[in-house]
Protein backbone atom coordinates (compact mmCIF):
# COMPACT_ATOMS: atom_id res chain seq x y z
CA UNK A 1 0.00 0.00 0.00
CA UNK A 2 2.91 2.36 0.61
CA UNK A 3 3.88 2.18 -3.06
CA UNK A 4 0.51 3.59 -4.16
CA UNK A 5 0.56 7.33 -4.89
CA UNK A 6 -2.35 9.03 -3.13
CA UNK A 7 -2.84 12.80 -2.99
CA UNK A 8 -5.13 13.92 -0.19
CA UNK A 9 -7.63 16.72 -0.56
CA UNK A 10 -6.25 20.26 -0.42
CA UNK A 11 -8.73 23.08 -0.82
CA UNK A 12 -10.96 22.42 -3.86
CA UNK A 13 -8.21 20.98 -6.05
CA UNK A 14 -9.96 17.63 -6.42
CA UNK A 15 -9.46 17.67 -10.21
CA UNK A 16 -5.70 17.92 -9.75
CA UNK A 17 -5.75 15.12 -7.14
CA UNK A 18 -7.94 13.00 -9.37
CA UNK A 19 -5.53 13.28 -12.32
CA UNK A 20 -2.38 12.71 -10.29
CA UNK A 21 -3.89 9.71 -8.48
CA UNK A 22 -4.94 8.30 -11.84
CA UNK A 23 -1.48 8.76 -13.36
CA UNK A 24 0.26 7.82 -10.07
CA UNK A 25 2.50 10.82 -9.85
CA UNK A 26 2.69 14.61 -9.47
CA UNK A 27 2.03 15.32 -13.12
CA UNK A 28 -0.27 18.34 -12.85
CA UNK A 29 -0.31 21.48 -10.70
CA UNK A 30 -3.03 24.11 -10.32
CA UNK A 31 -1.03 26.35 -12.68
CA UNK A 32 -1.02 23.68 -15.38
CA UNK A 33 -4.76 23.14 -15.14
CA UNK A 34 -5.40 26.91 -15.03
CA UNK A 35 -3.46 27.31 -18.26
CA UNK A 36 -5.59 24.63 -19.91
CA UNK A 37 -8.74 26.30 -18.57
CA UNK A 38 -7.72 29.72 -19.92
CA UNK A 39 -6.92 28.15 -23.28
CA UNK A 40 -10.38 26.58 -23.41
CA UNK A 41 -12.00 29.89 -22.43
CA UNK A 42 -10.16 31.66 -25.25
CA UNK A 43 -11.27 29.04 -27.77
CA UNK A 44 -14.88 29.47 -26.67
CA UNK A 45 -14.58 33.27 -26.89
CA UNK A 46 -13.28 33.05 -30.42
CA UNK A 47 -16.18 30.83 -31.45
CA UNK A 48 -18.68 33.25 -29.91
CA UNK A 49 -16.97 36.15 -31.69
CA UNK A 50 -17.68 34.52 -35.04
CA UNK A 51 -21.32 35.56 -34.62
CA UNK A 52 -20.29 39.17 -34.19
CA UNK A 53 -18.47 40.90 -31.39
CA UNK A 54 -21.29 43.41 -31.07
CA UNK A 55 -23.98 40.77 -30.63
CA UNK A 56 -25.91 40.36 -27.41
CA UNK A 57 -24.76 36.76 -27.05
CA UNK A 58 -21.12 37.78 -27.21
CA UNK A 59 -21.51 40.57 -24.62
CA UNK A 60 -23.36 38.16 -22.32
CA UNK A 61 -20.58 35.58 -22.74
CA UNK A 62 -17.93 38.09 -21.73
CA UNK A 63 -19.86 39.05 -18.59
CA UNK A 64 -20.26 35.45 -17.42
CA UNK A 65 -17.57 33.77 -15.30
CA UNK A 66 -15.47 30.98 -16.74
CA UNK A 67 -17.16 27.60 -17.01
CA UNK A 68 -13.86 25.73 -16.97
CA UNK A 69 -12.47 26.93 -13.65
CA UNK A 70 -13.22 29.16 -10.68
CA UNK A 71 -11.30 30.81 -7.89
CA UNK A 72 -11.88 27.87 -5.51
CA UNK A 73 -9.85 25.51 -7.72
CA UNK A 74 -12.65 23.68 -9.50
CA UNK A 75 -11.97 22.50 -13.07
CA UNK A 76 -14.44 21.23 -15.62
CA UNK A 77 -14.58 17.89 -17.39
CA UNK A 78 -13.26 19.66 -20.49
CA UNK A 79 -10.09 20.63 -18.60
CA UNK A 80 -9.61 17.07 -17.34
CA UNK A 81 -10.25 15.58 -20.77
CA UNK A 82 -7.80 18.01 -22.36
CA UNK A 83 -5.15 17.21 -19.73
CA UNK A 84 -5.51 13.46 -20.31
CA UNK A 85 -5.32 13.85 -24.07
CA UNK A 86 -1.67 14.85 -23.61
CA UNK A 87 -1.06 11.24 -22.49
CA UNK A 88 -3.19 9.75 -25.24
CA UNK A 89 -6.03 8.92 -22.84
CA UNK A 90 -9.73 9.23 -23.65
CA UNK A 91 -12.84 9.57 -21.50
CA UNK A 92 -16.03 7.61 -22.28
CA UNK A 93 -19.25 8.06 -20.32
CA UNK A 94 -19.92 4.83 -18.45
CA UNK A 95 -23.73 4.82 -18.80
CA UNK A 96 -23.78 5.99 -22.45
CA UNK A 97 -25.43 3.80 -25.04
CA UNK A 98 -22.17 3.58 -26.92
CA UNK A 99 -20.34 2.04 -24.00
CA UNK A 100 -23.21 -0.07 -22.68
CA UNK A 101 -23.59 -1.67 -26.10
CA UNK A 102 -20.06 -3.05 -25.75
CA UNK A 103 -21.15 -5.20 -22.75
CA UNK A 104 -17.73 -4.93 -21.11
CA UNK A 105 -17.28 -6.22 -17.57
CA UNK A 106 -16.05 -3.32 -15.37
CA UNK A 107 -13.29 -5.47 -13.85
CA UNK A 108 -11.69 -5.69 -17.31
CA UNK A 109 -11.24 -1.91 -17.48
CA UNK A 110 -8.20 -0.01 -16.19
CA UNK A 111 -9.64 3.02 -14.41
CA UNK A 112 -12.70 5.20 -13.82
CA UNK A 113 -13.12 8.88 -13.03
CA UNK A 114 -16.19 9.85 -11.02
CA UNK A 115 -17.76 13.27 -10.47
CA UNK A 116 -20.57 14.49 -8.24
CA UNK A 117 -21.30 18.08 -7.22
CA UNK A 118 -17.96 19.39 -8.50
CA UNK A 119 -15.91 16.67 -6.77
CA UNK A 120 -13.64 14.39 -8.82
CA UNK A 121 -11.99 11.15 -7.74
CA UNK A 122 -10.32 8.12 -9.36
CA UNK A 123 -10.89 4.37 -9.19
CA UNK A 124 -7.96 2.49 -10.68
CA UNK A 125 -6.69 -1.06 -11.07
CA UNK A 126 -3.12 -1.58 -9.91
CA UNK A 127 -1.76 -5.02 -10.65
CA UNK A 128 -4.75 -7.35 -10.22
CA UNK A 129 -6.58 -5.30 -7.59
CA UNK A 130 -8.87 -2.27 -7.62
CA UNK A 131 -8.39 0.77 -5.39
CA UNK A 132 -10.58 3.74 -4.56
CA UNK A 133 -8.15 6.70 -4.74
CA UNK A 134 -10.61 9.33 -3.55
CA UNK A 135 -8.64 12.31 -2.24
CA UNK A 136 -11.17 12.71 0.59
CA UNK A 137 -9.95 9.43 2.08
CA UNK A 138 -6.98 9.17 4.40
CA UNK A 139 -5.47 6.50 2.12
CA UNK A 140 -6.19 4.11 -0.76
CA UNK A 141 -9.20 1.84 -0.23
CA UNK A 142 -8.97 -1.73 -1.52
CA UNK A 143 -12.00 -2.80 -3.58
CA UNK A 144 -12.71 -6.40 -4.51
CA UNK A 145 -13.77 -7.36 -8.03
CA UNK A 146 -17.21 -8.36 -6.75
CA UNK A 147 -17.70 -5.08 -4.93
CA UNK A 148 -16.53 -2.95 -7.89
CA UNK A 149 -19.72 -3.44 -9.93
CA UNK A 150 -21.88 -2.81 -6.84
CA UNK A 151 -19.86 0.30 -6.01
CA UNK A 152 -20.27 1.73 -9.51
CA UNK A 153 -24.01 0.98 -9.47
CA UNK A 154 -24.33 2.70 -6.10
CA UNK A 155 -22.50 5.77 -7.40
CA UNK A 156 -24.85 5.94 -10.37
CA UNK A 157 -27.88 5.81 -8.10
CA UNK A 158 -26.44 8.63 -6.01
CA UNK A 159 -26.12 10.81 -9.12
CA UNK A 160 -22.43 10.47 -9.94
CA UNK A 161 -21.16 10.87 -13.49
CA UNK A 162 -18.76 8.00 -14.24
CA UNK A 163 -16.21 8.04 -17.05
CA UNK A 164 -14.16 5.10 -18.30
CA UNK A 165 -10.48 5.72 -19.07
CA UNK A 166 -9.31 4.31 -22.36
CA UNK A 167 -5.66 4.20 -23.44
CA UNK A 168 -2.31 3.21 -21.99
CA UNK A 169 -1.62 4.66 -18.57
CA UNK A 170 2.00 5.62 -17.77
CA UNK A 171 4.07 3.05 -15.91
CA UNK A 172 4.37 3.36 -12.15
CA UNK A 173 6.01 1.55 -9.25
CA UNK A 174 2.71 0.47 -7.74
CA UNK A 175 1.72 -1.28 -10.97
CA UNK A 176 4.95 -3.26 -11.03
CA UNK A 177 4.90 -4.19 -7.34
CA UNK A 178 1.23 -5.12 -7.18
CA UNK A 179 1.60 -7.02 -10.44
CA UNK A 180 3.59 -9.73 -8.64
CA UNK A 181 1.86 -9.64 -5.25
CA UNK A 182 -1.50 -8.89 -3.68
CA UNK A 183 -2.14 -6.77 -0.64
CA UNK A 184 -4.69 -7.10 2.15
CA UNK A 185 -6.31 -4.26 4.04
CA UNK A 186 -7.26 -4.92 7.65
CA UNK A 187 -8.89 -1.55 8.24
CA UNK A 188 -10.51 0.65 5.62
CA UNK A 189 -9.40 4.30 5.50
CA UNK A 190 -11.70 6.96 6.93
CA UNK A 191 -12.84 10.19 5.38
CA UNK A 192 -10.51 13.09 6.07
CA UNK A 193 -13.34 15.13 7.57
CA UNK A 194 -14.30 12.29 9.89
CA UNK A 195 -10.69 11.71 10.92
CA UNK A 196 -10.11 15.42 11.55
CA UNK A 197 -13.36 15.68 13.54
CA UNK A 198 -12.27 12.84 15.80
CA UNK A 199 -8.80 14.37 16.15
CA UNK A 200 -10.20 17.82 16.96
CA UNK A 201 -12.65 16.38 19.49
CA UNK A 202 -9.80 14.49 21.11
CA UNK A 203 -7.68 17.65 21.14
CA UNK A 204 -10.61 19.59 22.60
CA UNK A 205 -10.92 17.14 25.43
CA UNK A 206 -7.17 17.25 25.94
CA UNK A 207 -7.07 21.07 25.95
CA UNK A 208 -10.05 21.30 28.27
CA UNK A 209 -8.57 18.78 30.63
CA UNK A 210 -4.90 19.17 29.82
CA UNK A 211 -3.69 19.41 33.37
CA UNK A 212 -5.88 16.52 34.42
CA UNK A 213 -4.66 14.31 31.58
CA UNK A 214 -1.02 15.16 32.18
CA UNK A 215 -1.25 14.59 35.90
CA UNK A 216 -3.99 12.02 35.56
CA UNK A 217 -1.94 8.82 35.64
CA UNK A 218 0.13 9.92 38.61
CA UNK A 219 -2.87 11.23 40.51
CA UNK A 220 -4.96 8.20 39.83
CA UNK A 221 -2.10 5.89 40.67
CA UNK A 222 -1.42 7.79 43.89
CA UNK A 223 -5.06 7.62 44.90
CA UNK A 224 -5.25 3.96 44.12
CA UNK A 225 -2.04 3.22 46.02
CA UNK A 226 -3.17 5.28 49.01
CA UNK A 227 -6.59 3.65 49.04
CA UNK A 228 -5.08 0.20 48.77
CA UNK A 229 -2.63 0.96 51.59
CA UNK A 230 -5.43 2.23 53.84
CA UNK A 231 -7.51 -0.80 52.98
CA UNK A 232 -4.66 -3.16 53.82
CA UNK A 233 -4.12 -1.37 57.13
CA UNK A 234 -7.82 -1.53 57.96
CA UNK A 235 -7.96 -5.22 57.14
CA UNK A 236 -4.84 -5.90 59.22
CA UNK A 237 -6.29 -4.05 62.22
CA UNK A 238 -9.57 -5.84 61.77
CA UNK A 239 -7.82 -9.20 61.70
CA UNK A 240 -5.78 -8.28 64.78
CA UNK A 241 -8.93 -7.19 66.60
CA UNK A 242 -10.67 -10.41 65.67
CA UNK A 243 -7.69 -12.46 66.83
CA UNK A 244 -7.55 -10.62 70.16
CA UNK A 245 -11.27 -11.03 70.66
CA UNK A 246 -11.03 -14.72 69.78
CA UNK A 247 -8.16 -15.23 72.21
CA UNK A 248 -9.99 -13.45 75.02
CA UNK A 249 -13.17 -15.39 74.33
CA UNK A 250 -11.28 -18.69 74.29
CA UNK A 251 -9.55 -17.78 77.55
CA UNK A 252 -12.78 -16.86 79.28
CA UNK A 253 -14.45 -20.01 77.99
CA UNK A 254 -11.56 -22.22 79.22
CA UNK A 255 -11.56 -20.60 82.68
CA UNK A 256 -15.32 -20.95 82.98
CA UNK A 257 -15.24 -24.62 82.02
CA UNK A 258 -12.35 -25.23 84.39
CA UNK A 259 -14.17 -23.56 87.29
CA UNK A 260 -17.20 -25.74 86.60
CA UNK A 261 -14.97 -28.81 86.79
CA UNK A 262 -15.59 -29.77 83.22
CA UNK A 263 -13.03 -31.70 81.32
CA UNK A 264 -11.69 -29.62 78.49
CA UNK A 265 -10.80 -31.69 75.48
CA UNK A 266 -7.94 -31.00 73.15
CA UNK A 267 -10.28 -29.64 70.52
CA UNK A 268 -11.66 -27.05 72.89
CA UNK A 269 -8.24 -25.94 74.07
CA UNK A 270 -6.97 -22.68 72.62
CA UNK A 271 -4.11 -22.87 70.17
CA UNK A 272 -0.59 -21.57 70.36
CA UNK A 273 0.22 -19.36 73.34
CA UNK A 274 -3.26 -19.80 74.84
CA UNK A 275 -2.22 -23.20 76.20
CA UNK A 276 0.56 -21.63 78.24
CA UNK A 277 -1.82 -18.96 79.52
CA UNK A 278 -4.48 -21.38 80.69
CA UNK A 279 -2.09 -23.96 82.13
CA UNK A 280 -0.14 -21.33 84.03
CA UNK A 281 -3.26 -19.75 85.50
CA UNK A 282 -2.46 -18.39 88.94
CA UNK A 283 1.24 -19.26 88.73
CA UNK A 284 4.26 -17.31 87.69
CA UNK A 285 6.40 -18.45 84.76
CA UNK A 286 9.05 -20.95 85.84
CA UNK A 287 7.02 -22.26 88.83
CA UNK A 288 6.30 -25.93 89.21
CA UNK A 289 3.10 -27.91 89.27
CA UNK A 290 3.54 -31.34 90.80
CA UNK A 291 7.33 -30.98 90.63
CA UNK A 292 7.56 -30.53 86.88
CA UNK A 293 8.81 -27.24 85.42
CA UNK A 294 6.36 -25.49 83.11
CA UNK A 295 9.17 -24.92 80.67
CA UNK A 296 9.22 -28.65 79.92
CA UNK A 297 7.38 -29.85 76.88
CA UNK A 298 4.40 -31.76 78.29
CA UNK A 299 1.86 -33.68 76.33
CA UNK A 300 -1.68 -32.41 76.05
CA UNK A 301 -2.97 -35.37 78.10
CA UNK A 302 -0.43 -34.73 80.92
CA UNK A 303 -1.38 -31.07 81.02
CA UNK A 304 -5.04 -32.04 81.18
CA UNK A 305 -4.46 -34.45 84.11
CA UNK A 306 -2.40 -31.92 86.09
CA UNK A 307 -4.88 -29.15 85.54
CA UNK A 308 -7.74 -31.45 86.49
CA UNK A 309 -5.92 -32.53 89.68
CA UNK A 310 -5.27 -28.93 90.60
CA UNK A 311 -8.87 -27.92 90.15
CA UNK A 312 -10.05 -31.04 92.03
CA UNK A 313 -7.96 -30.05 95.05
CA UNK A 314 -9.35 -26.57 94.92
CA UNK A 315 -12.87 -27.95 94.75
CA UNK A 316 -12.31 -30.27 97.74
CA UNK A 317 -10.99 -27.46 99.90
CA UNK A 318 -13.97 -25.34 99.05
CA UNK A 319 -16.35 -28.28 99.79
CA UNK A 320 -14.98 -29.01 103.39
CA UNK A 321 -17.02 -27.41 106.27
CA UNK A 322 -15.26 -24.74 108.27
CA UNK A 323 -14.44 -25.81 111.94
CA UNK A 324 -15.80 -23.46 114.67
CA UNK A 325 -12.53 -23.70 116.65
CA UNK A 326 -9.18 -23.54 114.94
CA UNK A 327 -6.09 -25.03 116.59
CA UNK A 328 -3.62 -22.41 117.81
CA UNK A 329 -0.60 -24.55 117.09
CA UNK A 330 0.31 -26.82 114.33
CA UNK A 331 -0.25 -30.50 115.12
CA UNK A 332 1.99 -31.76 112.47
CA UNK A 333 1.39 -32.69 108.97
CA UNK A 334 -1.29 -35.19 108.19
CA UNK A 335 -2.92 -35.21 111.73
CA UNK A 336 -6.23 -33.73 112.71
CA UNK A 337 -7.26 -32.40 116.15
CA UNK A 338 -9.39 -35.47 116.97
CA UNK A 339 -6.50 -37.88 116.53
CA UNK A 340 -4.31 -35.76 118.86
CA UNK A 341 -6.90 -35.94 121.70
CA UNK A 342 -7.15 -39.70 121.40
CA UNK A 343 -3.42 -40.11 121.81
CA UNK A 344 -3.41 -37.90 124.97
CA UNK A 345 -6.10 -39.98 126.65
CA UNK A 346 -4.21 -43.23 126.00
CA UNK A 347 -1.05 -41.82 127.48
CA UNK A 348 -2.87 -40.83 130.69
Amino acid sequence: MESIFHEKQEGSLCAQHCLNNLLQGEYFTPVDLSSIAHQLDEEERMRMAEGGMGSEEYRTFLQQPSGNMDDSGFFSIQVISNALSVWGLELILFNSREYQSLMINPINEKAFICNYKEHWFTIRKLGQQWFNLNSLLTGPELISDTYLALFLAQLQQEGYSIFVIRGNLPECDAEQILGIMKVQQQQRPKLIGEDEAQSSSGMGRSSGQGSVLEAGPGVVEGVVDEDEEELRKALALSRQGMEVEDEEADLRRAIQLSMQGAVVSNTSMPKGGLVAKTTSSGQAPGSTTGGAPLSEKLSAEELRRRRQAYFDRQSQQLAQPTSPQQPTESTGPGKSGTEEDAQTKRSQ
